[in-house]
């Protein structure tokens, strides 16, 4: 990895990524021959991600992409700590590049099309290049390869990949901004407690809680499980998630619990917790819900 004083000078113009030689003239014209260019490429199919109501007509962003409907353009950290505080507790993902990256290239139309399925996810687009606002905006930060994708939420950065394909990509947005899948998103003691509760007694279903953490690559590497179990599962499984990190009362709850690594699945039947699957190993996890579902598997 360099330096993060080799890669602003790489942003810069001395040198290039990929040996590609910068194009001339000025950033911005440099950024739309880039959009352009991206928009080009072939659609990249989206695994694991979750439909939302597309934007109401007339509703649509539009950036610095034209065409890239919500993806928004971003140049500067004026602008970057503006968009933050409008989204209040929505997800943020921002996408940092550079015009002569081929995997900046690569990777955003996958953006683009997880921008039209998320509709409750904001997508921003930072060109490394394109100005001495944005190659300080890539300084503080701490930008040191492109692509590189951070998640915002509530302003508090919690997540960030480099080098990372489509797949990986959509399980991240998955992850950090699922809120229309069947897992049920728990937020503290009093949120298990009402969830047990209500699946007391006979008939009561089995309750598999996902406990993971904010910045937890397994947790984020079997979520996309996690959610399409949700869906074939739930004439006999209720699936809820919890992040200990969340708060006080999700980390009191960890303790009590004795989850000492993440992912941890407990499983809860009648109020009472029978059994329990620390990984990420997707046919381990189906084998161990399908055990406490009383299905023999061999």
């Amino acid at each position: 990895m360099a330096s993060t004083a080799a890669f602003l000078s790489t942003l810069a113009g001395s040198t290039s990524l990929g040996g590609a030689t910068p194009a001339r003239g000025g950033g911005r014209s440099k950024t739309a021959r880039f959009l352009r260019r991206r928009r080009r490429g072939a659609a990249v199919a989206v695994s694991g991600t979750e439909q939302a109501a597309s934007p109401a007509s007339g509703e649509k962003k539009k950036g610095g992409g034209g065409g890239d409907e919500r993806v928004v353009q971003v140049h500067s950290a004026e602008e970057l700590d503006g968009a933050l505080r409008a989204a209040k507790e929505r997800l943020v993902v921002v996408e940092f590049a550079a015009s002569h990256s081929v995997n900046s290239s690569r990777i955003y139309p996958c953006m683009v099309e997880l921008s039209r399925t998320c509709g409750d996810v904001d997508f921003l687009l930072v060109m490394g290049d394109e100005s001495d606002a944005t190659r300080e905006l890539c300084r503080r930060e701490g930008i040191t390869a492109v692509p590189h994708f951070t998640f915002y939420k509530g302003t508090e950065k919690v997540h960030e990949e480099e080098g990372i394909g489509p797949d990986q990509l959509a399980g991240d947005v998955l992850y950090y901004g699922d809120h229309h899948s069947a897992v049920v998103q728990l937020h503290s003691r009093a949120d298990v407690e009402s969830l047990i509760s209500a699946h007391r007694g006979e008939g009561g279903k089995l309750v598999v809680l996902d406990v993971g953490l904010k910045r937890c690559g397994p947790c984020v590497k079997v979520y996309p499980t996690v959610v399409k179990l949700s869906r074939t599962m739930a004439d006999t499984t209720v699936f809820a998630r919890m992040n200990g990190d969340e708060n006080d009362s999700c980390m009191e709850f960890l303790r009590d619990m004795d989850v000492v690594e993440v992912p941890t699945f407990l499983f809860i039947r009648d109020g009472d917790i029978v059994g329990r699957y620390v990984g990420s190993g997707r046919g381990e996890l189906i084998g161990e819900i399908l055990r406490y579902n009383g299905v023999k598997v061999t």
